[in-house]
């Protein structure tokens, strides 16, 4: 569709005005006879507007006269017609060639690197990663071997099973996809200790295989040893070393804390807009506008489009329209129940995510603090859960 769009725009077109009660008629001729129309607009019952070529519009004279429409050119459009006005003012003609030639060049670089996928490796590993091999902003596009970077890519970086390189205009875009890794379990034969992954009073202990070494309502700290893999007995002369097997259900709590401020500042829109246009250039911009804001306070929207759309969004070369909307504060306080409520939802919410699927919630708590303007929420969640975690058991050699 590009394509077809940038042809049309260097043979150059124009756009028609037709106007009669014969339309169905002169489109139905017009299609007989090979002229492209595109873009066809009813503006009214009798009247159309479309596109067409030049030798398209002389071609429609004929059909014209037989069906007795009214044909007119709205508009001109495209490089021919352009060519004809830089004619008579060659300065701008110059100056309109080496602006096309200065963005066919700049269309050449890479402008952006950008990377897509990935969760666990951070984008700046993988970017710096790429300027250690070269490629990096301002480099040719066709310097770049789109195939061996990928390959490279993922011999870097071994938790990737997938990585896609490609352009978008001036950007260089990266995807990956990341291997999902189960985490690793230790191997039945060999030797382990189960220890208290976090702090917990004891509930219940069940040692499948080893030995427990708590009892029920003593507290336990993380890291601490539950249920022991190593096995002595005074019939032995050597102790025996198992892996160890079971659960240890265990009291836990969570608890989080929510502040929200009683009185707040809210802004309000005044109404009265101030727009300011700019040029931008990569990080560098030209103002066009010399006044500066009127507001004191204000919010900032900022519109930025490439200078030559077609190029996309990746072209260095922006207009960037300022909008900026005068705003007035305000003092507002909340209602104390309404905030108690929604506190309390959202920190039970973050409780709620932390928790493992198989806890069973016991008992829950809620403490309310009014303090400096602020009203903080703290929930307290109480579960039972197997706070077991798996260790090797080490050789002294080791």
């Amino acid at each position: 569709m590009l394509a077809i769009k940038i042809w049309n725009y260097f043979r150059g077109y124009v756009i028609i005005r037709v106007e009669g009660l014969t339309l169905e008629k002169f489109l139905n001729l017009a299609i007989n006879k090979d002229i492209y129309i595109w873009d066809i607009d009813r503006v009214e019952y009798t009247i159309i507007e479309a596109k067409v070529s030049i030798q398209g519009f002389k071609s429609l004279r004929d059909i014209v006269r037989r069906v007795g429409c009214r044909v007119y050119i709205v508009e001109k459009k495209g490089f021919p017609f352009l060519l004809e006005k830089l004619k008579k003012r060659k300065m701008l003609g110059l100056g309109f060639i080496i602006f096309m030639v200065l963005i066919f060049f700049l269309t050449s670089f890479i402008w952006n690197i950008e990377v897509q996928g990935n969760e666990k490796i951070k984008d700046e590993d993988i970017i710096n990663f790429l300027e250690e091999t070269g490629v990096s902003k301002g480099k040719y596009k066709s310097e770049v071997d789109t195939g061996k970077l990928r390959a490279n890519i993922l011999d870097r970086f071994q938790n990737l099973s997938f990585v896609n390189v490609e352009f978008k205009g001036t950007k260089l875009l990266i995807e990956v996809k990341e291997q999902d890794l189960p985490p690793k379990e230790i191997d039945k034969d060999t030797p382990c200790n189960i220890v208290a992954k976090k702090k917990g009073i004891v509930e219940k202990i069940v040692a499948k295989n080893g030995k427990a070494i708590v009892n029920k309502g003593e507290i336990v700290k993380e890291g601490q040893l539950l249920i022991t893999g190593i096995i002595e007995d005074e019939l032995l002369e050597d102790n025996i070393v198992v892996h160890s097997e079971g659960e240890v259900l265990a009291r836990t709590r969570y608890s989080h804390k929510k502040e929200e401020f009683i009185e707040k500042t809210v802004k309000e829109e005044t109404g009265n807009v101030y727009t300011m246009k700019k040029i931008k250039f990569g990080e560098k911009d030209i103002r066009l506008s010399k006044k500066e804001i009127p507001f004191k306070e204000y919010t900032e929207e900022i519109d930025e489009k490439p200078l030559i759309e077609k190029f996309g969004d990746d072209f260095p070369i922006k207009i960037c329209i300022y909008k900026y909307r005068e705003i007035e504060k305000r003092k507002v306080r909340e209602n104390i129940e309404a905030l108690k409520k929604s506190t309390q939802v959202l920190a039970t919410q973050e409780i709620n995510r932390k928790l493992p699927k198989k806890a069973e919630v016991i008992s829950k708590d809620v403490k309310y603090l009014e303090e400096d303007n602020k009203l903080i929420t703290e929930v307290i969640i109480e579960v039972i859960e197997d706070i077991g975690k798996k260790q090797i058991i080490h050789n002294k050699e080791d």
